[in-house]
């Protein structure tokens, strides 16, 4: 039986309309930033101002997400491989075109060093801001049950590592508290039998 690595087989993915997407994704979020912008302006610049005043705005944001999503898929179509270097890719070339309007090489690098980064630190730890997917066929109940069974520690080694007191407490304490309190200030406490 072959490995999982050779049944796995690459299919090609559409660069133009990944570009087409996310620029009408990005570009339509350029577009609210730019009303926004022109909304908050102390001088009154007209309802055109959007696209006059903060047009640039749009225009940035269209082509970081047409650059990002091109790229990404380009990447994929000439390596034939579905990992994360294909977002580092388009997200190098989404940050360079940041750095583009700051003017600088320096800038260009760094900001696309940086969006690399972070694309390629969100597609590795599965793209997904609120964590990984649940098993759609375990229910709840058990999936709970089975987390709490893999991450539960036994209450001697807890003991051990960091002593009883703060609401921790092993079998016995009440005896050995009233003890060493009578040791020490030779006070007879009554024992309480909420700890055992």
């Amino acid at each position: 039986m072959a490995s999982g690595d050779d049944d796995h087989q690459y299919h090609p993915k559409d660069s133009i309309k990944a570009a087409a997407n996310g620029a009408m994704v990005t570009g339509t979020a350029g577009a609210f930033v730019a009303a926004v912008q022109n909304t908050l302006t102390k001088r009154n610049v007209g309802p055109w101002g959007v696209f006059t005043r903060s047009g640039g705005n749009i225009a940035a944001f269209t082509l970081v997400g047409g650059a990002y999503g091109f790229a990404k898929n380009a990447s994929a179509n000439l390596r034939e491989k579905d990992d994360s270097l294909n977002p580092t890719i388009g997200g190098f070339f989404a940050g360079a075109i940041m750095g583009l309007r700051v003017g600088s090489t320096p800038a260009v690098l760094g900001y696309g060093a940086l969006t690399a980064v972070v694309m390629a630190a969100y597609d590795f730890t599965g793209g997904n801001l609120r964590g990984p997917k649940k098993d759609e066929e375990m229910d709840e109940f058990e999936r709970k049950q089975q987390m709490r069974k893999n991450r539960r520690i036994p209450i001697e080694e807890t003991i051990s590592q960091l002593g009883e007191g703060r609401g921790i407490y092993a079998p016995g304490y009440d005896e050995r508290r009233q003890q060493r309190i009578k040791e020490n200030y030779g006070i007879d406490v009554p024992a309480k039998s909420t700890h055992s």
